[in-house]
């Protein structure tokens, strides 16, 4: 079955850095409003995901998530999580790093949408 949610290895970088300096984290694919539409990075214990919240799976050991109004736009992409230069607006933990996490995305093929079902 196709993964929802990949990683680059840039990415997977900075997140053994931020799990080294905060523990445990989560990620949430944040909807819009003040951060964009960036993935977001928390320390684990400090996020609580609710009914609201859709799991689409682990990046480098983290749990990742998406609010369900934004998982509906999303649903028929693969989220593909980057890092690039620059600090991003918002809470995440890895702006005081100087970079800032970036959503890239890949549309699935109708045979992977049919093996994801609904």
């Amino acid at each position: 079955m196709p993964e929802r949610v990949l990683v680059t290895p840039e990415a997977v970088t900075v997140i053994e850095k931020l799990k080294s300096l905060h523990g445990d984290l989560l990620f949430h694919q944040s909807g819009g409003c003040c951060d964009g539409s960036a993935p977001m990075c928390y320390p684990r214990h400090e996020f609580r995901t609710g009914n609201q919240d859709v799991y689409l799976g682990e990046i480098a050991g983290t749990p990742f998530y998406i609010g369900r109004a934004q998982f509906e736009y999303w649903r028929h992409t693969q989220l593909i999580i980057d890092v690039v230069p620059g600090r991003g607006a918002g809470f995440s933990l890895e702006a005081p790093e100087g970079v800032r996490f970036l959503t890239r995305s890949r549309v699935f093929s109708d045979e992977e949408l049919a093996e994801l079902g609904p």
